[in-house]
């Protein structure tokens, strides 16, 4: 039977700033995260779309964010808008060394003035293979809009991922206080990679110092075989987020 390793990446990149918000640091960025090797990189909080003017300011490339970070390491990328205002839009990106057999950005806002969703893409990583089901996300800092988005995230996988499936959704869920790991447990079968394999979930933020586990990355039907909350220089000098990485075997 064949299998392969699946190597996966979510990172906050607090829209190519450093922590102080004073700094554009997003070259720095493409070039740590790609010494990761990963496959899949979930991306929050990157920008879609700018002003000119405000891009002129800081000397960006033509290309958007998500294609920037591409480069010639993930050729497939898929962007979804998760807040929109004058000067542009930032949202979720999903980076990958394999082609989307599709992939759909939903919107699971309950409020009018803000914009959550969640990305969801499908691939087919060993040709002939059930594909692997990704859900790159980022919740709201209110407990109860994020229990309400909570409850969108397993409606879509209850309505869009066959139960046989190979799953991992991540990204960044707000949730300093772990009850999203219960409920989806309970309502999806999901398991997160850092309570299984180490009894606790990840501290992920600030990054200078941190003290509270925002980060995520859960999974179902895959085997899980390592997983790794990546620190020191140079991660801590950029995004406000510390990455996490995990590695998976599909059969």
């Amino acid at each position: 039977m064949s299998q392969t390793r699946l190597k996966i990446l979510t990172y906050n990149i607090h829209k190519g700033f450093n922590i102080t918000n004073r700094k554009y640091v997003l070259p720095r960025i493409r070039e740590i995260i790609q010494t990761t090797g990963a496959d899949l990189a979930f991306l929050q909080e990157i920008h879609g779309e700018h002003s000119v003017q405000w891009a002129s300011t800081l000397d960006l490339p033509d290309a958007t964010q998500y294609e920037y970070l591409a480069d010639q390491m993930w050729p497939h990328f898929a962007y979804g808008k998760n807040a929109i205002y004058d000067s542009g839009h930032h949202g979720n990106a999903i980076l990958s060394k394999y082609p989307f057999l599709q992939w759909e950005n939903l919107n699971v806002s309950l409020l009018k003035r803000a914009s959550r969703s969640l990305l969801h893409g499908v691939f087919e990583v060993i040709p002939g293979s059930t594909p692997i089901h990704v859900i790159c996300v980022h919740l709201d800092q209110i407990q109860m809009l994020r229990l309400g988005q909570l409850k969108r995230l397993v409606q879509r996988i209850g309505d869009s991922v066959p139960d046989n499936s190979p799953l991992i959704v991540a990204g960044d869920f707000n949730d300093w206080r772990g009850r999203a790991s219960r409920f989806l447990l309970a309502e999806a079968g999901l398991q997160e990679v850092f309570q299984t394999l180490h009894g606790h979930h990840a501290m992920t933020y600030p990054s200078g110092w941190p003290f509270l586990p925002l980060d995520r990355i859960y999974f179902r039907h895959i085997n899980l075989l390592n997983c790794q909350s990546i620190s020191g220089r140079p991660w801590h000098t950029v995004s406000d987020h510390m990455p996490l990485y995990a590695e998976f075997e599909l059969q």
